[in-house]
């Protein structure tokens, strides 16, 4: 891939090779810990073996390195939206694959991805024309509940199940001061390599405080390739490829608010056609993991979050991180030592990037007009929405596993209430019409 092909449109200043590779690793680090977490529950949850998930890890990483740097280039008019963004593993797939696989066998996960990222990759283009239907009162909702979902998920790797208190506490408050510090007061190249410097101080420390364990990279390979049908011939069963052509429309949803909120940010206007080549992406790296025993990818909301703070909007950093992650999933020592990084330092991090993402949200919803449109109502009901399966995560677990899986996420909850009311005092009857007139 040419640097000329991962060239940005608009660039704020030309950047050197060693700060694009030293941007593209900040945007490794910063996702690494999301992305391989995907593959870790979806192998507890199913008992697999330490060396099987281990395979997992890799080929995960190995399709988001190649998905990244398709999203960042672009393949002609076919695929990839060619923005600064970073794709990993989606949570949103993780449930209904367990459930597949406790029902009809891993084989008929993976057979049920591959129909998934087929019907993903027809279904991009209409998909895409809804993208009217995606004001900023929908759109900035989607993100500020993405923001605010993913904190939870800092925390628990800050603290684990420790109350919180002592030195961990210290240390992540230590981190996030050192980050706000770098951004208000640093310049240039300090500034914009906050995360990835308080990454290294953080992890200094934690040493220091005997919370690292490094054990495990020297007993991993340097060079692995991933296996085809890891798991035999796919089957595919009809349910299982039901519920995972619905993941396939959360995932779209979710990337959809990525790329538009990253679109605000560069200041590139993101046309159906362009959204279109976007979420294609995803399709085929559900596609792609059918066969490489992987996941499928979404664009991941802490890169979004980072291109913000740092406003490096380079798409040839996006390559790097792609080429990176890539290099990672073929030498799962390297991928080791990654993975070793403490879980305090990376969470800490981690808090500072999802916060940034609901803030994120926040100016995109001060963007709208709130004037008797009822805009109000939509933005509060659909945060409501949103908040319930945050705070009672079981609550829908009694319902059909597909309509758990749209009901049971924030963002699908927050985006199915927004986006409905929004069409109905909008754009349809007697609603829209009031509205129309107010």
């Amino acid at each position: 891939m040419t640097a000329a092909a991962l060239g940005t449109e608009s660039p704020p200043h030309h950047l050197s090779a060693w700060r694009t590779v030293l941007f593209g690793l900040q945007h490794v680090l910063v996702m690494y810990a999301g992305c391989v977490t995907v593959p870790l529950v979806f192998g507890a949850a199913l008992g697999l073996a330490k060396s099987t998930v281990a395979v997992l890890v890799n080929a995960d990483l190995l399709v988001a390195g190649v998905i990244t740097v398709v999203q960042a280039a672009g393949l002609g008019r076919l695929l990839g939206a060619r923005m600064p963004v970073v794709v990993g593993a989606s949570f949103t797939a993780v449930t209904p694959m367990i459930l597949i696989g406790q029902e009809y066998g891993l084989s008929a996960v993976y057979g049920a991805m591959i129909a998934a990222g087929i019907f993903g990759v027809l279904v991009a283009v209409p998909f895409s024309r809804l993208i009217r239907f995606f004001p900023p009162v929908v759109r900035g909702a989607a993100v500020t509940m993405i923001g605010l979902s993913l904190i939870g998920n800092s925390v628990t790797m800050i603290f684990g199940d420790q109350p919180a208190g002592g030195a961990r506490l210290a240390l992540a408050a230590g981190i996030v001061l050192l980050i706000v510090a770098l951004l208000r007061y640093g310049r240039g190249l300090l500034a914009q390599s906050a995360v990835l410097i308080a990454l290294v101080l953080g992890t200094g420390v934690a040493a220091l405080l005997s919370m690292t364990d490094f054990a495990g990279v020297g007993g991993a390979g340097w060079f692995g390739l991933p296996q085809l049908f890891l798991f035999g011939a796919p089957t595919f069963p009809v349910a299982g490829i039901i519920s995972m052509c619905l993941v396939m429309l959360v995932i779209y949803t979710e990337s959809t608010a990525y790329l538009l909120a990253v679109s605000e940010t560069t200041g590139e206007s993101v046309a159906p056609a362009r959204l279109a080549r976007g979420l294609a992406a995803d399709g085929v790296s559900a596609l792609l993991a059918g066969f490489l025993t992987s996941f499928p990818d979404t664009v991941f909301a802490q890169n979004v979050s980072l291109v913000r703070m740092t406003g490096v909007t380079s798409r040839r950093v996006a390559g790097v991180a792609g080429g990176i992650l890539v290099a990672l999933g073929l030498a799962p020592k390297m991928g080791e030592l990654v993975a070793s990084l403490p879980d305090v330092v990376i969470g800490s991090v981690s808090l500072v990037m999802f916060a940034t993402v609901a803030g994120v949200g926040i100016a995109t919803i001060a963007k709208v007009d709130f004037s008797g449109s009822g805009n109000l109502l939509i933005v509060s009901l659909a945060m409501g929405a949103g908040m319930i399966p945050i705070v009672s995560p079981g609550v829908y677990s009694g319902l059909p596993s597909a309509a758990e899986i749209i009901f049971g996420g924030a963002v699908t909850s927050t985006v199915i209430v927004a986006f409905g009311l929004n069409l109905a005092f909008h754009h349809l009857g007697p609603l829209s019409r009031r509205s129309a007139s107010a």
